[in-house]
């Protein structure tokens, strides 16, 4: 008979003929053994007798005094401790993962998230709560991080709402802010009030390419208005954006407070009327209804601090 003749891990019932069994074999004794697990001796006495027809072998001599084990019984005792040992380890990595002195948490962020969500400050808090949990974080674009939140390589991940996402995949609101128009100093836009979409279209436009940043708003934007635009450029980072655009290369649409907060050769014009906002979330994998969380407790513990 092989003593390790399953892939699968040990039921409630085989960990605990294990206990039993190894308790035994400890003690050499049934009634020391039965003590030491505060179990009836009958009852103890039944679960090594189904553990020894399941494996189909004598696990012990007995006699009326002691229990010795036999030779299968001495090879078998080495396998049973090692598989108890791992389930304890297993249970203390749960106690401690649950209580948030160690695991992991990966966390995904579109690029180009507005002014108002300060992810590296945020990190650093949570770091200085959770010392022992570590923390990665991945850019990246929106559809490409939802696929990441479906397959469990993120726990939570911050994007803008540009559609509803599946129902596998939940929000919660972080914030919202209308775009603007950026333009170089010195461009016919830059000392107006205001500008309609139809007045950007115009000039030539600086656009993130698809999937980025917020290109699908600013898409959404003109296709309301019933505006077009004449896109010379796309990039997927905001450097580059900004640069084009101070070189007079095209206009651009932003989200407000990053549109406020770039170089001072560039001027933000707000966009009126505009019936378009940029949604930030923040979004998991799994759960049901308006509590639903992520599995992982260290994201539940950052969602708590975000929120």
């Amino acid at each position: 008979m092989e003593i390790n003749r399953r892939s699968r891990g040990p039921s409630a019932t085989e960990l605990r003929q294990l206990q039993h069994f190894a308790a035994v074999a400890e003690e050499r004794r049934f009634t020391r053994a039965s003590r030491r697990l505060h179990l009836a001796q009958s009852a103890l006495s039944s679960s090594v007798k189904a553990l020894e027809e399941e494996l189909q072998s004598r696990l012990f001599v007995r006699s009326t005094r002691s229990a010795q084990l036999t030779p299968l019984g001495r090879a078998f005792l080495e396998k049973a401790r090692e598989a108890l040992k791992a389930v304890q380890a297993g249970r203390q990595a749960v106690r401690e993962i649950e209580g948030l002195a160690a695991g992991s948490i990966a966390i995904g962020a579109a690029h180009s998230l507005p002014n108002f969500i300060d992810l590296p400050s945020l990190i650093a808090r949570f770091h200085e709560d959770y010392p022992d949990i570590e923390v990665s974080l991945q850019q990246g674009e929106t559809l490409g991080l939802v696929d990441r939140l479906r397959q469990g390589s993120l726990d939570l991940a911050f994007l803008p709402l540009l559609d509803p996402f599946e129902h596998a995949i939940r929000t919660r609101f972080v914030a919202c802010e209308d775009l603007a128009a950026v333009a170089p100093r010195g461009h016919p836009l830059a000392g107006r009030a205001s500008v309609a979409l139809a007045d950007l279209s115009a000039y030539p436009f600086v656009d993130f390419s698809v999937g980025w940043g917020a290109r699908a708003l600013v898409d959404r934007a003109f296709a309301q208005a019933g505006a077009r635009r004449r896109t010379a450029s796309e990039v997927t980072d905001l450097e580059t954006l900004e640069s084009l655009v101070i070189k007079g290369l095209g206009v651009a649409i932003l989200p407000e407070s990053i549109a406020a907060a770039r170089a001072p050769e560039i001027v933000s014009i707000p966009i009126e009327p505009l019936d378009v906002c940029w949604e930030l979330v923040v979004a998991f994998a799994g759960g049901n209804g308006a509590d639903a969380a992520p599995i992982n407790s260290a994201a539940r513990a950052f969602l708590k601090l975000l929120l």
